[in-house]
């Protein structure tokens, strides 16, 4: 028996990387699956995918009124919603000398606003139990050059998993995050940074991992499946680091 039997669930960043392999899981799980993205290709990639019982979204979390388009679809859809993961999210390293206000505008708008829209709408489908997981970060407890935007961005998303916790106790919604330390996912690929920088990046922050690799998308969609799954009923507002290490050895 699946630990998801029976239940509906929507994954934000849903197309690629850990938002995908979470998807997929889910679905093994006995779950069905609504998932968003922002590219129309890549939206209908996953959708081949994951197959017919799947429902693929092209949606921008950083917009109100297309996450709320996407309640009206789930609405009809599933009439309801177990489970909620906010994983979209975009990570874009900069020298705080070099933030302008588009950089901090757009991580701000996807990264802290979209969680906020995504709640929000989700909301009143949201049944009672429920389980919302946001996506943070090991960055949050650990400084690291060049990520400060970023970082910060994911630290109000670990506070909210806290304080939503405590407004949304009484309707029995579970609120958690999670956080990955440096996983091998499609994001190294869209930080905008010529591929050797990426790949030189990627090995100096390699070298502060304790267990000496990067995660796989899959390890983070098992710690989301547990914070999903009734498996942690009695788990609200943790963060659960899933990072190899590197913020706690």
């Amino acid at each position: 028996m699946g630990r998801l039997n029976h239940k509906t669930a929507l994954i934000t960043g849903g197309t690629t990387g850990i938002g995908l392999a979470t998807a997929r899981l889910f679905q093994q799980e006995g779950a069905r699956v609504a998932i968003t993205g922002q590219d129309e290709g890549r939206v209908a990639q996953a959708a081949a995918l994951l197959g017919p019982t799947a429902l693929a979204l092209r949606a921008d979390v950083a917009s109100r009124t297309e996450m709320e388009a996407v309640a009206r679809r789930l609405q009809d859809e599933f009439g309801g919603l177990d489970v909620l993961f906010a994983n979209a999210g975009i990570a874009q390293p900069r020298p705080i000398a070099e933030v302008d206000a588009d950089h901090l505008d757009r991580l701000i708008d996807v990264n802290f606003k979209g969680v906020v829209h995504s709640v929000q709408t989700m909301l009143p489908l949201l049944r009672n139990p429920a389980s919302v997981v946001l996506n943070a970060t090991t960055m949050i407890e650990r400084g690291i050059a060049g990520m400060s935007i970023y970082s910060a961005t994911k630290a109000a998303v670990r506070s909210l998993a806290r304080s939503l916790s405590a407004e949304l106790v009484h309707r029995g919604v579970r609120v958690n995050a999670v956080s990955p330390g440096l996983v091998e996912t499609p994001i190294y690929g869209k930080l905008g940074l010529p591929p050797e920088a990426v790949k030189a990046w990627a090995e100096q922050l390699l070298a502060g991992v304790p267990a000496q690799r990067f995660g796989r998308d899959d390890e983070i969609a098992k710690a989301v499946l547990f914070l999903a799954s009734d498996d942690s009923s009695y788990v609200l507002g943790e963060n659960l680091l899933v990072d190899g290490g590197v913020a706690t050895v």
